[in-house]
C-alpha cells in the first residue's frame, strides 16, 4: 500500500507549500523494545521499609485499662456504664483501644454489637479527651449502629443525645 499525504495549507509562510506525510498506511513493523534497566535499590529506602522504626513500650501494658462495667436501665432502654482505670484513661498506645474493648467484652458479652463498638471506641478516642473525669462511659445498644464516623459526628451518641 501507499503512504498517505496531507497537504496543509496556510500553516507556513508560503501558501504553496509542499505536501506533508503524516503517516503510513502499512502496518508498522514489530521492533523490539528496549531493554528495562534495573536500578540498584536504595540501601536507605530499603532500610526504611525493612526496618520502620520501633514504638516504644507500652508502660501501660500490664495493667487493666478498664476497672468495671454495669449494666443499668435509663429512660431510653438498656445502658452499659464502664469505669476505666486511671490506665484506661491516659494510655494512647496503638492497640490500647481495642485491647479495653476487648476488656469491656470479658465483663459483658452481651455488649458485642457493632453500634456498642463504635460507641466506645468514640468514647475512647475522643471523649476521654473533652471529658477527662467523666466517671463513667455510657453506651447504649438501642441506638443505631451507623458506623464509627456517624458516631462520632453524633458526639458518640447516634439517634439523640445522653438522657
Amino acid at each position: 500500500m501507499g503512504a498517505a499525504a496531507v497537504s496543509l495549507s496556510g500553516c507556513g509562510a508560503s501558501q504553496e507549500s509542499a505536501p506533508v506525510v503524516i503517516g503510513s498506511l502499512e502496518p508498522a513493523a514489530y521492533t523490539e523494545p528496549p531493554p528495562v534497566l534495573a536500578l540498584p535499590a536504595s540501601p536507605t529506602v530499603a532500610a526504611d521499609i525493612a526496618d520502620p522504626t520501633p514504638l516504644p513500650p507500652n508502660p501501660y501494658a500490664d495493667l487493666p485499662l478498664i476497672d468495671g462495667t454495669e449494666w443499668t436501665d435509663a429512660v431510653d432502654g438498656r445502658r452499659l456504664l464502664i469505669y476505666p482505670t486511671a490506665a484506661g484513661r491516659a494510655d494512647t498506645y496503638p492497640t490500647a483501644g481495642d485491647r479495653a474493648w476487648q476488656e469491656v467484652l470479658d465483663r459483658s458479652p452481651d455488649a458485642d454489637t457493632p453500634g456498642m463498638r463504635d460507641q466506645f471506641h468514640c468514647h475512647w478516642e475522643w471523649a476521654r479527651l473533652v471529658a477527662p473525669d467523666k466517671p463513667s462511659w455510657n453506651l447504649e445498644p438501642w441506638r443505631p449502629a451507623v458506623g464509627y464516623d456517624e458516631t462520632v459526628n453524633a458526639l458518640c451518641n447516634p439517634g439523640g443525645p445522653e438522657r
